[in-house]
């Protein structure tokens, strides 16, 4: 009945639009609504064959660029890297490079001796390396590790001078150099990953193999069904993506120029980033502590830091959007914005003038290679701090150059030069962050920083990732920082209630999975720990099963890693599916049996289950692998508790301290083992002051020292503490 009324609808519509029209108008019209129902391409993508016609221009800027190239089938006008019957040897591995009926094929000869043939199936990139393909089993494709340098004609190896072995994460047969997973999606058009969680198995597909007009513009068949009808009828960019403002170039490049994490199973152009993806914060593990680049950020993150960025310049002011290249050469290109006989003179830039020295991206724009070859410039475009780097050790481009001259000589150049003040920057709150035991001002000025709008978002996000939480005033700047207008913000701000108690976390969860944005929903998903969908009213129910599903979506779009692995056997721990937790927990170190924080959480997960056996074989391959670490002697001490094997149990909580003097949780096992009973009370208050020497405002350890004390009869001693706990409880 729907579909009949449908149909009468639009025959209805149509005849209206007849009896208004002339004969050939009224055809017309009829093509052009025909054509808006019919699909002939999967998807809708046409492909770049289809635009040629009417855009001559933007295909001939396109084609040749690292866009078009990006990958491509194997065979002897793709491939650069020389397979003819070349031998040689890199950091310990053997490699025989040629052809053979037309293959192009390798011979790999690994550390371990092991030796197999493998066959080039893609190319991938062009310059300044190009990396090959290689199909296996289970639909993955793996990208070799040896790598042509299309720059100096040679073969080399991307992480030069290490010595992979064949089980590591990071060997080109596992994880890390997988396409489908790595790579896939940012190198052709319509790229679906079709990864069987199950199964750990792929059916990729993509549309076009390369990044053509559709990766950016969107699926063309109503644009291309309008152009072949009559394209003087509506608006002539119809059903088309072109991305003029700034937000719209995000959510068209930055999908594949970010390093961050997916929310969503594929890549639709053009829709919002953040209901797509979610930006990896600027945090020291891929970061500078000001900052700075550090490890490979694909440049959205950088340029989200910057002052252009601020002021609504987009990629396209810098950057032709169809050849990849730069609009103009040299310090013309910022001449666009900034006035040249004021910045482009010796005056400003202290160098001589029509030198490299005096190139304005070389004090503004520094960079670093990746991939072994491949220089990247940050897109932060920031001033030098050398003095930053004297205090902190962080790179400066004076630097970069002079790198016979120390940090101090650059920073009394700059002194000399621009005076003793350095302007306000994000990055003097970015480096206190990361430092540790803060004073009481220096903790209000990041609590301040962190709700100061003048700071870019994702820097401001990163200071609440790098803080902990624990006062009333800390958590009222987190609450002014959950209703800032970036949803980075927004969700860094509600990952630290995550350890509240129940009834004053369940509030901001309930007011935040409605949030217009799916990032902050599925971070509100993620903090609902313990919530009972069964204690809400009808909306609140609602909600938070929508936002679980948005939850759940997301982490099974990153299971084929093994950190999403990880994350989906957290999250059924969590909510206490012990079997599915441990199934995800065990896939994880399959793929990457380095991924140590599994260990913890499978061993965890196996003593919850009753399997103690279990747990205790994980807990030692921890210990093989990371002898010198304390947590898992610790926890192997809790479960030689749970076991009966006090002093097996003593002997490892000992052995944490030993490896990790700051090992309090160790400390106030031992001292309550000493406690009970009445074993050694002398002991008890030894281990137990040493923890508090480490974490003297921890209220658990002063109540074991006042009970301590209790049972010793230094009673004076333990009421002392206990009225101290009573006058800090009624604060």
């Amino acid at each position: 009945m729907k579909l009949i009324l449908t149909s009468l609808g639009i025959l209805i519509i149509f005849s209206f639009f007849v009896s208004c029209n002339s004969k050939s108008e009224q055809n017309n019209y009829k093509k052009l609504a025909d054509s808006f129902n019919v699909h002939q391409y999967i998807d809708g993508y046409v492909g770049d064959k289809n635009c040629v016609s009417c855009h001559e221009k933007e295909n001939g800027l396109w084609k040749g660029s690292h866009h078009d190239l990006a990958m491509q089938i194997a065979n002897d006008s793709t491939v650069l890297g020389d397979f003819n019957d070349v031998k040689i040897q890199i950091d310990g591995v053997k490699y025989h490079f040629y052809k053979e009926d037309k293959k192009f094929l390798v011979k790999v000869n690994e550390i371990d001796g092991s030796e197999k043939k493998y066959q080039i199936s893609y190319t991938f990139g062009v310059t300044p390396l190009q990396q090959y393909l290689v199909d296996f089993d289970r639909g993955q494709k793996q990208v070799l590790r040896v790598t042509w340098d299309s720059i100096d004609t040679k073969w080399f190896h991307q992480y030069a001078g290490d010595k992979i072995l064949t089980h590591d994460w990071l060997h080109w047969t596992k994880s890390a150099q997988n396409w489908n997973t790595m790579c896939a999606e940012c190198h052709s058009t319509n790229l679906k990953k079709n990864y069987f969680v199950e199964k750990d198995s792929f059916h990729t597909t993509y549309s076009y193999i390369n990044v053509s007009c559709e990766m950016c513009h969107g699926p063309g068949e109503k644009h291309l069904n309008w152009a072949n009808t009559d394209p003087d009828s509506i608006d002539k960019n119809y059903q088309i993506l072109n991305g003029k403002t700034q937000q719209e170039q995000v959510n068209l490049c930055a999908p594949c120029h970010a390093r961050r994490t997916k929310l969503t199973e594929n890549l639709v152009p053009g829709k919002y980033f953040d209901d797509q993806y979610m930006i990896q914060t600027v945090n020291t593990n891929f970061y500078h502590a000001d900052g700075q680049i550090d490890d490979e950020d694909y440049v959205f993150g950088s340029f989200m830091q910057s002052m252009m960025y601020a002021n609504k310049v987009k990629c396209s002011d810098c950057h032709d959007m169809h050849s990849m290249q730069l609009k103009f050469e040299g310090n013309t290109l910022c001449a666009q914005c900034h006035v040249n006989t004021t910045y482009d003179t010796k005056k400003h830039h202290f160098h001589e003038e029509n030198t490299e020295a005096s190139q304005c991206i070389n004090c503004h724009m520094t960079g670093k290679n990746y991939m072994g070859n491949d220089f990247r410039r940050d897109h932060s475009f920031r001033i030098p701090r050398p003095d930053q780097s004297v205090k902190y050790n962080t790179p400066n481009a004076c630097k970069g150059c002079h790198d016979d001259q120390s940090n101090q000589w650059a920073a009394d150049y700059i002194k000399k030069w621009y005076g003793s003040t350095r302007r306000d920057h994000y990055s003097d709150g970015l480096i206190l962050s990361s430092q540790q035991n803060l004073s009481e001002d220096q903790r209000k000025d990041l609590d301040d920083f962190i709700n100061n709008l003048k700071y870019p978002a994702i820097t401001r996000a990163t200071v609440i990732s790098n803080l902990n939480y624990t006062t009333n005033e800390q958590f009222i700047s987190l609450f002014t920082a959950l209703k800032d207008s970036s949803a980075l913000v927004r969700f860094n701000a509600l990952q630290k209630f995550r350890y509240l108690p129940l009834e004053e976390r369940t509030p901001v969860v309930l007011k935040h999975l409605t949030d217009t944005t799916k990032m902050v929903r599925i971070g509100a998903a993620e903090i609902a720990i313990g919530i009972d969908e069964n204690n809400l009213n009808d909306i609140d129910r609602t909600n938070l099963i929508n936002a679980r599903r948005e939850l759940e979506s997301m982490m099974y779009s990153n299971a084929d890693f093994s950190t999403g692995r990880m994350q989906l056997g957290d999250y059924y721990l969590q909510n206490n599916d012990l079997e599915t937790a441990i199934k995800h927990y065990k896939m994880a170190l399959e793929k990457d049996s380095l991924l140590m924080p599994v260990y913890s959480n499978l061993a965890t997960a196996y003593s919850i289950k009753g399997e103690n056996d279990q747990a205790m074989q994980i807990l030692q391959a921890w210990i093989k692998l990371e002898p010198t670490i304390s947590r898992p002697f610790y926890l192997r001490a809790l479960l030689n508790f749970e076991l009966k094997q006090d002093d097996k149990a003593v002997a490892d909580l000992k052995k944490a301290i030993e490896l990790n003097p700051n090992e309090t949780r160790s400390m106030y096992n031992l001292a309550t083992y000493y406690f009970q009973d009445k074993k050694d009370l002398k002991l008890a208050e030894n281990y137990i002051q040493k923890a508090l020497k480490v974490d003297p405002n921890n209220t658990d350890y002063k109540y074991l020292l006042a009970l301590i004390y209790r049972d010793w009869g230094k009673f004076k001693s333990g009421q002392k503490i206990m009225n101290e706990l009573r006058a800090n409880e009624n604060r």
